[in-house]
């Protein structure tokens, strides 16, 4: 696991580029995400490569290789831009924990589910080493926490979080890698949610 300091500050390096790029460079950056998605999805991820990318988005390599680091970022970052493109949910103020948690679950268990190919490649990749994939995964892991959390409230059980957090972590591996349809990971995390709340109290 990469060091903790070393992945902060490859984060804060990462927003600070983010914030500094032109409109140009930014251009270039979401060319390449698009091009190493096509990729995957053509070749999957042994054949994506982010020289393979950088030609399909016309750019030269020694260009795609100053936004990303390796393919696994590249990738990575695919599947970010996807998950970070999910619309909030709205909540009824009425509405029990439990139905809450259900549209959460239910938004952040389909963001994938009409791109099967590319979301095995880019599931793969987010397992990958390098501090600047550990980062995108810090990402991932704090979107998700504020997701539950916006369903179960701020005071939720700490060990309900953590094992929501873990099953839906273990759901999303195993439909990218085939073990599982997608349409199966919400009904399956509402399951383990129930059991969680109930031995919980």
């Amino acid at each position: 696991m990469p060091d903790a300091n070393v992945v902060a500050l490859v984060t804060d390096a990462a927003e600070a580029t983010r914030r500094r790029l032109t409109p140009r460079q930014a251009a270039v950056v979401e060319r390449l995400v698009s091009a190493a998605a096509d990729e995957a999805r053509r070749a999957g991820y042994e054949g994506t490569t982010v020289r393979s990318a950088a030609k399909r988005a016309g750019v030269a390599p020694a260009t795609a290789y100053t936004y990303f680091a390796s393919k696994d970022h590249l990738l990575a970052e695919v599947l970010w831009r996807r998950m970070e493109a999910i619309p909030s949910v709205d909540h009824p103020a009425a509405a029990e924990p439990m139905a809450r948690l259900d549209a959460e679950l239910r938004a952040v268990a389909f963001f994938m589910a009409d791109d099967p190919e590319l979301a095995a490649a880019c599931t793969t990749a987010l397992l990958g080493s390098g501090p600047e994939v550990f980062a995108i995964r810090n990402r991932f892991g704090a979107e998700l926490r504020a997701r539950i959390l916006g369903a179960l409230g701020d005071r939720a059980d700490a060990r309900v979080l953590r094992g929501l957090e873990l099953s839906w972590s273990g759901a999303m591996l195993w439909a990218g890698m085939g073990h599982m349809a997608y349409a199966d990971v919400p009904p399956a995390l509402l399951d383990t949610a129930r059991l969680l709340l109930r031995g919980a109290t």
